[in-house]
């Protein structure tokens, strides 16, 4: 159609008319007089109305599906974050745990020794381009700490102060290379001093170069002048090797430390000694040697009809009746001794008749 002023004209007219049935109909409310033409239209139109409401049903489909793997989505979220909160939360009542196993234990240990300790918590590790064995722990000079007091956990002995300040101090540990305690050797009392060597083996050198060392002693600190640097009684570790003397004046002895010093966690530092030598008592427990149990040994005696008898007289078998119709090697010496039973009665009747 063209764009004329008649055309304009029956547009705005149409439009006019449109208007005023819609408010007729909203007027007319149920009783409207277009309502018989709705009607016919729904009639006419319902079915391709239908038809195209089939046609993009799954466009809607999608469309819903979109908003509903959104939801979904999140809910995934929301359990893969409770997921991720319960693991943590296993994590820490297993590290918790772990903690409460090592207070124990030294608490146990500081009981057995009757010292008096304050407990810390290893919050650093010292430098590794320091080339030095060091912790820093989270107690200090505000709580009692001061320097050259001994420091130990569970396990044994950890180390010594050597720097403190209000709040946090620092520990050599006993493997480090300038770090050397006096021992005393459980049971013989044999002393010494051990000497830290990194990741190695503590080195001991006693002072008796004759002293009898083996592999599996113990050891345990000797105890300073007025209890410091060190109080008495705290478990060093165990000897592994011992290497010959070859004409020096002492030996050396290889000792593995009780105590992780890798994996420190809780330490507990000593702030009042025990009023006596604890000696040996704070040693772990070794277990007990089992002896190992005597094999029973069975004597079986042929007889002359074959039967096999063990020591108490009763019978475990016939040689007879053994595979292989007494042809194996048992059957064999069975029936050599047989035989050789039965020589005495053969040269018994020789003699009779020559």
């Amino acid at each position: 159609m063209r764009d004329t002023r008649e055309s304009r004209l029956l547009l705005v007219l149409l439009i006019a008319i449109a208007f005023a049935l819609i408010t007729v109909d909203i007027r007319g409310g149920e009783g409207s007089p277009v309502d018989g033409a709705r009607q016919a239209a729904a009639t006419v139109f319902g079915p391709v109305e239908n038809g195209v409401a089939a046609a993009v049903d799954p466009v809607g489909n999608a469309i819903g599906a979109v908003r509903d793997s959104g939801n979904r989505h999140d809910r995934i979220s929301t359990l893969e974050k409770e997921n991720a909160a319960l693991k943590a939360k296993l994590g820490s009542d297993d590290r918790t745990n772990s903690r409460v196993r090592q207070l124990d234990a030294m608490l146990k240990n500081a009981g057995a020794g009757q010292y008096g300790i304050k407990g810390a918590e290893v919050i650093a590790i010292g430098a590794a381009q320091g080339f030095s064995w060091t912790v820093t722990i989270d107690a200090g000079s505000d709580d009692g700490i001061r320097r050259d007091m001994t420091v130990l956990n569970g396990e044994g002995l950890v180390g010594r102060v050597t720097t403190v300040g209000p709040s946090t101090a620092t520990v050599l540990l006993a493997n480090d290379p300038d770090f050397t305690v006096g021992t005393r050797m459980e049971k013989t009392d044999e002393l010494g001093f051990a000497t830290g060597q990194g990741s190695r083996p503590l080195s001991v050198q006693f002072l008796n170069g004759k002293a009898k060392v083996k592999a599996g002693d113990r050891l345990v600190t000797f105890g300073s002048s007025k209890d410091k640097p060190f109080v008495p009684g705290v478990p060093v570790g165990e000897v592994v090797r011992v290497d010959p003397s070859g004409g020096a004046l002492t030996r050396t002895v290889y000792v593995k430390p009780y105590v992780g010093f890798t994996k420190l966690d809780i330490v507990g530092v000593v702030v009042q000694a025990p009023r006596q030598d604890p000696r040996d008592t704070v040693l772990p427990k070794q277990p007990a040697k089992t002896k190992p149990k005597p094999t029973p040994t069975v004597t079986v005696t042929v007889q002359p009809n074959g039967d096999l008898v063990d020591g108490s007289g009763k019978v475990v078998g016939n040689i007879n009746e053994q595979p292989g119709g007494g042809g194996d090697a048992a059957g064999d010496a069975a029936g050599n001794q047989q035989g050789n039973a039965q020589q005495p009665d053969n040269a018994a009747d020789d003699q009779g008749q020559g």
